[in-house]
């Protein structure tokens, strides 16, 4: 066994149907230096039978799994970045797989970064046809922030491999009472104003969006916690975003403030671009409303 230099860690929530595919991509890499980490949030069904049962096997990398209470992903998140203990961490989904010799190809571009400060790797992820979700990275394209990515014009989910010491510099996601869901991305803007990634332009992760994740509910997302997001909208005011996207960000923070019973504009930056969202942040909010009666 490999010295570990990776944890891969999977948030797993009544999965037991596609985390076996997982365990498979897991078990077909070359470099076996890396811990798998699964973090089942509460699950009903028999994932913690079939982690255990992989445990037992004959593996050449070490399998540690934690039992939670159902909190949301952000919380299976939080709990993963509390006992990693390797230098890197990906997250690889329950429904999703490593790409063939994904180790190993993160393996070897960290070394050529290593010593350069950068807060980890942004590679590719791709359908299990391989297809690049979204849009690759433009030529010549070394180092960026996620959101600089998209500023420039980039599309889709991308992975992220982080310094497990540079998450740990940032507060963990917060715990909204009767809520489920917070931004994860609320933690990655927070380290793009410190920090840069070292691009990585290979797939790394194959991915398959199903019909009961969390990307394809957005609206009811919505509705169920408006705190979250809330709280997601102004982190990402932080980084002065742009005049477009700002107004936006308004729009959607106003009408979570409504649906949350929360002060609207308390803590917007500009008042005055607060109050001339409130008509259409009211009416985002009553939209929502609807959608999910």
């Amino acid at each position: 066994m490999n010295q570990p230099f990776l944890t891969v860690f999977t948030p797993a929530y009544n999965r037991a149907y596609t985390l076996p595919r997982t365990y498979e991509s897991l078990k077909s890499q070359q470099n076996t230096g890396f811990v798998w980490l699964v973090v089942d949030d509460g699950s009903t069904d028999h994932t913690a039978d079939l982690v255990r049962q992989w445990q037992s096997e004959a593996n050449d990398f070490e399998i540690r799994y934690i039992y939670k209470e159902n909190g949301g992903m952000h919380t299976a998140h939080n709990a993963a970045y509390a006992n990693i203990d390797t230098e890197l961490n990906v997250c690889i989904d329950s429904d999703d797989a490593l790409a063939p010799d994904a180790v190993q190809i993160i393996f070897d571009a960290w070394q050529q970064v290593r010593d350069k400060g950068y807060a980890g790797l942004l590679g590719l992820d791709a359908a299990f046809d391989g297809t690049v979700i979204g849009k690759g990275f433009p030529a010549g394209l070394t180092e960026t922030t996620l959101e600089g990515y998209y500023r420039g014009g980039g599309a889709g989910d991308k992975k992220l491999i982080l310094r497990t010491d540079v998450v740990r510099q940032y507060p963990p996601y917060p715990v909204f009472e009767g809520e489920r869901f917070v931004p994860l991305g609320s933690l990655y803007t927070m380290i793009d104003r410190d920090y840069k990634l070292s691009v990585l332009d290979r797939v790394v992760c194959l991915v398959e969006y199903m019909a009961d994740g969390s990307t394809r509910n957005m609206l009811r997302q919505y509705y169920r916690n408006p705190n979250g997001f809330r709280y997601g909208r102004l982190v990402t005011l932080k980084n002065n975003p742009s005049l477009k996207r700002r107004v936006t960000i308004y729009i959607h923070y106003i009408a979570e403030s409504l649906l949350a019973k929360q002060p609207v504009l308390k803590e917007l930056p500009s008042k005055l671009l607060g109050v001339l969202c409130l008509l259409p942040g009211a009416l985002l909010a009553w939209y929502i409303r609807y959608k999910n009666k």
